[in-house]
């Protein structure tokens, strides 16, 4: 069952790449006229996940994608690459810093959203 905590892990960490990269990404590619940050369907998944993050937040709820890999890595010790990217991932924070980062940080999608909107098909 570790393998697949792991295999969530490394979803988990997937999805949190392309959230951040867009964050960036977006303001950056407006400014230097990077025509992927206007693709309608790409800027809708972004702003999708960051709502299903902030939902889930807002709910008092962890991520199911934590609590999946919570329930599959097991009781046996972590391997190493595992423990270093949980301590990436996992701040001993509490959960109203989360809930209020992941609001802010969705207030900014949305804000993206108008302020670079995506380009409307021809």
């Amino acid at each position: 069952m570790g393998y697949l905590g792991a295999l969530v892990l490394a979803v988990h960490l997937a999805v949190i790449a392309f959230n951040l990269f867009g964050l960036v990404a977006i303001p950056l590619g407006a400014w230097r006229g990077w025509a992927f940050v206007r693709v309608r369907w790409w800027r809708l998944l972004h702003v999708v996940s960051l709502a299903v993050v902030a939902a889930q937040a807002l709910a008092g709820r962890a991520c199911f994608l934590t609590l999946w890999q919570g329930e599959l890595s097991g009781t046996g010790e972590e391997p190493l690459i595992m423990r270093f990217v949980n301590g990436v991932i996992y701040w001993p924070l509490p959960m109203w810093a989360f809930t209020a980062a992941y609001a802010a940080v969705f207030v900014y999608a949305l804000a993206l959203w108008k302020l670079v909107p995506p380009a409307v098909k021809t």
